[in-house]
């Protein structure tokens, strides 16, 4: 009955100690979730340690129970912020500051004037991050390796270099699983180990305000003007696979090819959860395709005003879904017997054309990754696209991407348009009176 005996632990924090009433059999992600609640905390990135040292980490997990840890009644235990994490809203004491400059004690008031500088005291369009960033946040991420009978030269319960855990985004690793980027998560922690950064999103715009000189195109000077872009390939992905539950979505997705031999356009609704062939990796796991209003034809889509977006998110989120992605079709049958299509991407034409880049990165736009180390409090997009199209072998074959962030902010901008007669080539527009557009630049690889 032991188990079923309750204890109190004492967590310290920066703001203070709390007590925490917890059974001897409740798992630790039960006392991380009454420490979240206690404390009134913005986030669940925080850790918690037996120790002040925090050496002796207690991991939020739901089949570990809390006697496991050795955990007693009446213990301290301490806890701190993940990479930097605000866990408490900054108070603000400049309403009180004032009252106590003039000699007059702060009362409550009830007017409707002196509440609305009560309201601008708290945190104002604070993005809330994603479930799976918050999990990711909380795992430590290192690859753990078994111990090598032939290098190591310790007992089953010692660590040396050829066995000691690995690194989320050790190089050797990747290239032997075939991962060709690093995941988002991963590359926070190798920019955040041992130091604090904050990420900006590329900007191509003149920045506004500057009053040394009249406005664009009488006037710019280094201060305002936007610096010149190369683009480089970038090592990270917000997303590192997408996955169909079930074949039916994807069949009645390609029933309208296959009945009128037009392409198609739908959107992808899902969720996001981690991936665990990739280390702190991200997955896109989709449940349905929407296909919404649109024209289609063999070669040409467009889409039509939706009037049931609105209504179809609304009833998508109390699914426990959203929108993650979208997919289109780019189909041309090969043998109609046979069920075989025509391969038409690939290393000697293209992957994805102009347009294709264009469309996505305006929908990657619309749908803003939330992140904690970003100055906006957004960097990125977890939203994916996939391609329906003829692989190597004439079967169809589904692929999926995602551009960069500096393609992204180039369509954002308005900078990067398709060509006419190249489906696979993109052009930067000219500076004109109304529009200053920075030099833009590319390496070729030798």
């Amino acid at each position: 009955m032991s188990g079923s005996k309750k204890m109190t632990l004492r967590v310290q924090s920066s703001e203070g100690t709390n007590r925490v009433e917890v059974l001897y059999s409740d798992v630790t992600a039960k006392l991380f979730e009454r420490v979240y609640e206690i404390f009134h905390l913005n986030t669940f990135g925080f850790s918690l340690h037996k120790d002040r040292a925090h050496k002796e980490e207690i991991i939020s997990s739901k089949s570990r129970q809390l006697r496991e840890y050795g955990l007693q009644h009446g213990d301290m235990i301490y806890m701190s912020p993940v990479n930097g994490a605000v866990l408490f809203d900054q108070p603000s004491t400049s309403i009180e500051t004032t009252n106590k400059s003039f000699g007059v004690e702060a009362k409550p008031s009830t007017s409707s004037a002196s509440l609305i500088p009560t309201k601008g005291l708290k945190k104002q369009n604070v993005p809330q991050e994603d479930e799976v960033d918050l999990q990711l946040y909380q795992m430590s991420g290192n690859i753990q390796r078994q111990r090598d009978e032939k290098l190591c030269r310790h007992n089953s319960k010692g660590c040396c270099v050829h066995c000691s855990p690995l690194e989320p985004w050790d190089e050797n690793y990747l290239k032997e699983h075939n991962i060709k980027h690093i995941s988002f998560h991963s590359y926070l922690r190798k920019m955040t180990s041992g130091k604090f950064i904050s990420l900006d999103e590329l900007s191509c715009k003149i920045k506004p305000g500057c009053k040394e000189h009249p406005p664009w195109p009488r006037g710019i000077c280094s201060t305002c003007q936007p610096g010149a872009v190369t683009l480089n390939r970038q090592p990270y992905r917000h997303v590192d696979n997408v996955l169909l539950e079930h074949a039916a979505p994807v069949d009645r997705f390609l029933a309208y090819w296959r009945a009128t031999g037009h392409q198609r356009i739908g959107f992808l609704y899902g969720q996001y959860e981690s991936h665990p062939d990739v280390p702190l990796g991200i997955r896109s796991r989709v449940a349905a395709i929407y296909e919404p209003p649109q024209e289609c034809s063999r070669d040409h889509i467009a889409l039509a005003p939706d009037d049931k977006e609105q209504l179809l998110n609304e009833i998508a989120s109390r699914l426990g879904l959203r929108r993650v992605g979208w997919v289109f079709t780019d189909l041309m049958p090969l043998d109609l017997a046979a069920g075989t299509v025509k391969t038409v991407r690939g290393m000697d034409t293209h992957f994805l054309s102009a347009q294709e880049c264009i469309m996505a990165g305006h929908y990657q736009n619309q749908h803003p990754n939330a992140c904690r180390h970003a100055s906006s409090g957004y960097f990125g997009s977890k939203f994916v696209t996939v391609c329906v199209t003829g692989d190597s072998q004439n079967q169809i074959h589904l692929e999926g991407y995602q551009v960069s962030g500096q393609c992204a902010a180039l369509v954002r901008d308005d900078i990067l348009v398709p060509t006419r007669d190249a489906p696979d080539l993109g052009y930067i527009r000219d500076c004109t009176p109304q529009q200053y557009v920075p030099d833009v630049y590319y390496k070729v690889g030798l």
